[in-house]
């Protein structure tokens, strides 16, 4: 009776498998909901703050003319095929010929559409701005929907000097733009897209680093070429802001936008060790490229914002900018200067 009592209530063995047992189911509740806690944070942080508005314009292009500069990858790619699906013709100017030449094939097969044309431009040369715009020109009775949508992140100088980011994304398209504005005043109601960021809140532009360095930046260093970046989209809205000025009375209307956070090629040109430290972000939260184009697709096709001429869109709707965005004198400056720098002047 002893050992029977002894052994019901204190045996080693039986005491030792129960709480065993018992430790395994406590532990796999803890891990069930450490799991559930963390896909719940991700899905609320992914939906909130990066998923995007879907563009449900119901606008056709048949008969319509449009530009995409980097048209052949990511988000201009994406914008691309939706265009010609809506019976575009559209025109992929970009820097590297084959890797073009093989978006306009894809593109065609995906929507049957045959009007996607390759010309040539390297935003990093103005004379092959020049050279676009005169073949274009040329060749091209119309201009509907020009989309500034090619972008430049790293280090290195264009044909002429200056910074890349300052050239790619700011000079270049500048110059395009100017070129191109009388074909579209011609059309009617034609719109400028500029493809800008948020990033614009970390921008300034220095004037005296203009003129003394041809950047936006004193230096050449990942930080540095970060800040070049987030300087030329701040360009790009004071751009946006001074074209609407200029443009007030014709039908042609501008609008600058936040694509949203993409897991693009933009940062191709950065240091290994950076862009391995970014993919798995990139893998879990940001957009694809169809998810980037949205916005870009919003202002090139939304009826009725014309009003809004000059604003910068996120997620499909107007947002505020930072206060240096907001400056009509420092646009004004930053035009009277890229005229001076592209020789337009």
């Amino acid at each position: 009776m002893f050992y029977k009592t002894r052994g019901y209530i204190g045996d080693p063995v039986s005491t030792l498998l129960t709480s065993g047992c018992e430790f395994d189911d406590i532990a796999a509740m803890w891990a069930l909901l450490v799991l559930a806690t963390i896909v719940f944070c991700y899905l609320l942080l992914y939906y909130v703050a990066f998923k995007g508005t879907r563009n449900f314009s119901p606008v056709m292009l048949t008969g319509k003319t449009v530009i995409v500069t980097g048209g052949n990858a990511g988000i201009g790619k994406a914008t691309a095929v939706e265009l010609a699906k809506r019976g575009a013709r559209v025109i992929l100017a970009c820097r590297n010929k084959e890797k073009a030449e093989a978006a306009v094939f894809d593109i065609r097969q995906e929507t049957g559409n045959s009007q996607i044309v390759f010309m040539h431009l390297d935003l990093a040369s103005l004379k092959s701005v020049r050279s676009f715009v005169d073949t274009f020109l040329k060749s091209e009775p119309r201009l509907d929907i020009l989309i500034n949508n090619a972008g430049h992140m790293g280090p290195g100088r264009t044909q002429e000097g200056f910074g890349m980011a300052l050239g790619v994304n700011h000079l270049g398209h500048f110059l395009l733009t100017n070129l191109l504005l009388e074909r579209m005043r011609r059309c009617g109601a034609a719109r400028v897209v500029n493809v800008a960021s948020l990033l614009h809140r970390l921008g300034t532009v220095d004037f005296s680093l203009l003129a003394s360095h041809k950047d936006l930046v004193s230096g050449q260093s990942t930080w540095q070429d970060f800040r070049a970046y987030c300087s030329s989209k701040l360009c790009n809205l004071l751009f946006t802001r001074e074209l609407a000025n200029r443009l007030e009375g014709s039908e042609v209307t501008c609008y600058s936008l936040h694509p949203g956070v993409i897991n693009t090629q933009l940062c191709r040109n950065m240091s290994w060790w950076l862009r391995a430290l970014q993919m798995p972000f990139a893998k879990l939260f940001f957009l694809d490229p169809e998810g980037g184009a949205q916005c870009t697709l919003h202002c090139a096709l939304q009826e009725g914002i014309e009003a809004l001429s000059g604003r910068f869109f996120s997620n499909c709707a107007v947002q505020q900018v930072a206060r240096g965005g907001r400056d009509d004198a420092m646009a004004r400056k930053l035009w009277e200067v890229s005229e001076r720098l592209t020789h337009m002047a």
